[in-house]
């Protein structure tokens, strides 16, 4: 029986990573532990960042590890559901332009829970101009409804938050024309009748603000679970593990189901990281299973270890 459908929505500035392609086998056996459908969508709207190879060698390193998918789609190739998005924001009397700089938004000295720094809405009173949100070349924000906004994730996090305190209006539109991230991911997912958004927890903090989005558009809103981080140490501090290894040199040092053996070890499923497939892994799945800490791990040059604090 099918029941939802679920996605993974990697972004194609880069090459997978070992953070991506857990993300990937994670959010692929939660679906189909569930007989749902399975997405596959690659967010490629950056104009900067984004290049098709880096989309195909993406799609490539996924179906490599023994990922399947139902629906492979470009996000690019949404423009026309996005700027009907934006004109239903427009009509509701919720879009505004904002000609206000990062160094401003720092200058205002109040961060927003993800570490960055939080706009404080002062243009909310900017009309748009006669010729409406086409004829406005800065980037262009919705105004979201005040108040405590109660995403529900089904692992226990807690995503409760004012995403008008904490991290401002949101930008819907960039300044070079690109639609913004939150309106992108929230159109398409409703496109795409996603139920179950299975991520890892350093978007933890975004879904308020995706949630308030969908209320002011009338969208239903999606169930989260927001998984482990595999990190790395930089100098001092941690971060996602990206900057060591790509799937390239990965697929050097791994053969996929040793791959897959390592990535299902590491995150709780296997007692010990023997090869085997997605679909090996998919006997038995349980998120009771799944480690809840995030895991420090360190790229030799030729195998991924898990590091000791």
């Amino acid at each position: 029986m099918n029941v939802g459908t679920g996605r993974f929505a990697p972004s194609t500035t880069g090459p997978a990573h070992p953070g991506t392609l857990l993300a990937a086998l994670l959010c692929w056996l939660d679906s189909r532990s569930r007989g749902a459908r399975v997405v596959l969508r690659l967010e490629d709207l950056d104009p900067e960042r984004c290049r098709p190879e880096l989309a195909h060698a993406m799609v490539n390193d996924l179906q490599w590890l023994g990922l399947e998918w139902d629906v492979v789609e470009h996000q690019s190739a949404n423009h026309a559901r996005h700027v009907a998005a934006l004109d239903r924001l427009a009509a509701l009397g919720l879009l505004y332009p904002s000609a206000i700089g990062r160094r401003d938004i720092e200058a205002g000295g109040r961060r927003a829970p993800d570490g960055g720094w939080a706009y404080d809405n002062r243009e909310r009173g900017t009309a748009l101009p006669a010729g409406g949100w086409r004829a406005v070349s800065a980037p262009l924000r919705v105004r979201l409804p005040d108040g405590v906004v109660t995403p529900v994730d089904v692992g226990g996090l807690e995503l409760a938050q004012d995403p008008v305190l904490s991290f401002g209006d949101p930008v819907v539109r960039r300044r070079d024309g690109a639609i913004a991230y939150h309106l992108a991911s929230v159109v398409d997912d409703d496109a795409s009748g996603v139920t179950h958004v299975v991520r890892g927890r350093d978007l933890a903090t975004s879904s308020a603000t995706q949630v308030a989005l969908r209320q002011v558009l009338g969208l239903p809103v999606p169930t989260y679970r927001h998984h482990l981080l595999l990190l790395e140490r930089i100098g001092h501090k941690l971060a996602k593990l990206h900057g060591a290894v790509g799937a390239a040199e990965l697929r050097r040092s791994y053969s996929a189901q040793q791959l897959c053996g390592w990535l299902g070890a590491v995150a709780g499923l296997r007692p010990r990281a023997e090869p085997c497939t997605p679909a090996d892994l998919l006997h038995g799945f349980s998120w009771e299973q799944v480690c809840r800490d995030d895991i420090l791990v360190n790229w030799t040059g030729e195998r991924l270890e898990v590091a000791n604090e």
